[in-house]
């Protein structure tokens, strides 16, 4: 890896001025954002000078970095003022990093975890003993975000969140089927797991997979046994790919189980269900996941999640943090993924 540099071009933009060329602060302002992380690239930062970021959004609200040098290197965390911000402020978990950019060993200062309710620029200041000047990278990674209800009570985060309220009719029909599954009302299929039982209804199962139609349709051991064996699954994770089945599964049993729900959803052709883990594993890459979750995007041909973490560790940087892992991750992956991260990372990277 030492043989390679990142090459990061200067993204500001050239104008002239009575005979001058002045340098657009433009880039100097703009904040990217990947998944729960947000970072500011900076030109050009001399002593005694302060700037801020343009709006950028993270959950339901729009922030703001800016930057202060006096005697030390002043960094603001904000909300941008709003009727969202003012009513129903955001209580964030976060992790703050400031390096120079440009070095092939950059060594981030980074900040303690902070967690405090946001609600203008004066509440939360990080003072960084530091030299730091020149072209600047500031990276915030929010590892949590939590809202008060509008009538007051206890905070909760806004990931994941439980979406609509479905409507009344849509209600009584999920209590319907979830009572169907809890109590095995007429059930008609018996599910083996790694450790467990599970009574289904044939019907629902074909409705939702066209796997689980052929097994019923085309006269398989499946069929005649009203057995099928999913021996890759736990029970637990199981009951949780079943209650997406019959409508009832609970937002925190899809995070927690998301993995093996993507390999069901592969394997029993359930469309939807493989769109939504991807969706959801986009949601929240970070540097202990990251290898990982490139690992599921090769096996599954999950191309969004694939661009994703390729962005995360090559675009954001993020391969400096992983590096220790790195190796070891080159030496256990499929040989086919190793020569399509190379070439990704040809893209972007060149020698010398």
């Amino acid at each position: 890896m030492s043989r390679f540099q990142i090459r990061i071009s200067p993204s500001f933009h050239l104008s002239t001025d009575n005979g001058r060329t002045i340098k657009s602060e433009m880039a100097d302002s703009k904040v990217d954002t990947i998944s729960r992380l947000a970072q500011w690239r900076i030109e050009n930062f001399g002593s005694f000078s302060y700037k801020k970021s343009d709006p950028f959004k993270v959950g339901i609200w729009n922030w703001h970095l800016s930057i202060e040098k006096n005697r030390y290197l002043y960094i603001r965390l904000f909300p941008e003022p709003s009727r969202a911000s003012k009513e129903q402020p955001p209580i964030a978990r976060f992790v703050l990093r400031v390096s120079n950019a440009g070095a092939n060993n950059r060594r981030p200062y980074i900040s303690p975890v902070h967690e405090r309710s946001l609600r203008t620029s004066e509440d939360f200041v990080w003072p960084v003993d530091s030299s730091f000047h020149g072209r600047l990278i500031i990276d915030v990674e929010f590892l949590d975000l939590k809202i008060c209800p509008l009538n007051g009570g206890e905070a909760s985060s806004i990931w994941p969140g439980d979406g609509m309220m479905p409507s009344v009719s849509t209600q009584g029909t999920l209590r319907c089927l979830s009572r169907m599954l809890d109590e095995a009302i007429h059930a008609d299929v018996t599910i083996h797991t790694a450790d467990g039982t599970l009574s289904a209804h044939k019907a629902i199962l074909s409705a939702s997979s066209p796997v689980f139609m052929s097994m019923f349709d085309h006269g398989l051991k499946e069929e005649e046994s009203s057995t099928i064996d999913i021996e890759d699954m736990t029970l637990e994770s199981c009951m949780t790919l079943l209650s997406y089945l019959y409508g009832t599964i609970k937002q925190e049993d899809f995070w927690k189980h998301r993995v093996s729900l993507l390999g069901a959803a592969n394997k029993y052709d359930i469309a939807a269900l493989k769109d939504a883990c991807e969706e959801s594993l986009l949601e929240d890459i970070n540097t202990m996941n990251v290898l990982e979750r490139m690992q599921e995007a090769w096996l599954y041909q999950l191309n969004k999640l694939k661009k994703g973490c390729l962005a995360y560790l090559f675009d954001f940087g993020k391969i400096y943090d992983v590096r220790d892992e790195i190796s070891k991750f080159f030496r256990h992956a499929d040989k086919e993924l190793m020569v399509e991260m190379f070439e990704e990372v040809l893209t972007v990277w060149k020698p010398v």
